[in-house]
């Protein structure tokens, strides 16, 4: 489980791809005070576990499915990445519930200043959208970030220069992709009211039910 908090920019050393996987070398400083063997780390947003060590450098595996649902496949020697560890149990909860697991990926439209702010409208599909919320959260590449605006095809956030600056959002431009994963509570709630992807509840958790027990 993550925060959406990054704990600091690493750089992607080696990429040894396989038939349908890949095998990633990762450069970082912070997270190696305490990472092992074994341990989870969030790169871009995608939870990936830490199969070998070696200096300031960790080693992981992408499974097919995780190449085909992120843009972890798209990287280059090279690259800059967004790095963070699973959070302690006794750590603080400063972003959102992030699982690591990514629902698909959103393409940058366009990015602007607002005065010392910065707007970022990332196109994405209906499936994804339809989670989205105004004023909700969403991870982008991990960062757990708030959606100023929502509409049919995209969706915006205004991002500070600490965020900006501490991420790989610095180096975002118009066309790249990002990899998105919605929040959590939605999807749950979703599921545990009996609804799908926008039809109406069918059993389980309704609003008359609500109504009916005083909620």
């Amino acid at each position: 489980m993550f925060t959406g908090i990054v704990e600091e920019i690493g750089i992607l050393k080696a990429v040894r791809k396989g038939t349908q996987s890949s095998v990633l070398a990762i450069q970082g400083n912070v997270i190696f005070n305490d990472i092992r063997i074994g341990d989870s780390v969030a790169v871009n947003g995608v939870c990936l576990t830490a199969t070998g060590i070696s200096s300031n450098i960790f080693q992981a595996d992408v499974m097919h499915e995780t190449l085909n649902r992120s843009s972890l496949g798209k990287l280059r020697p090279g690259d800059s990445v967004n790095l963070e560890r699973s959070m302690p149990a006794n750590g603080r909860f400063g972003g959102h519930i992030v699982s690591g697991h990514i629902d698909g990926i959103g393409t940058v439209k366009s990015i602007r200043k607002d005065d010392n702010a910065i707007w970022y409208t990332i196109a994405a599909e209906s499936r994804i959208l339809h989670y989205i919320i105004e004023k909700g959260s969403i991870a982008v590449d991990g960062i757990s970030l708030t959606v100023a605006a929502v509409s049919a095809l995209d969706f915006s956030l205004s991002a500070i220069p600490h965020t900006v600056k501490s991420t790989i959002l610095s180096y975002k431009s118009v066309g790249d992709t990002v990899n998105l994963e919605n929040d959590l509570m939605g999807k749950y709630i979703e599921k545990f009211s009996g609804s799908d992807a926008g039809k109406k509840p069918a059993g389980g958790i309704s609003k008359e039910f609500l109504t009916k027990f005083g909620y």
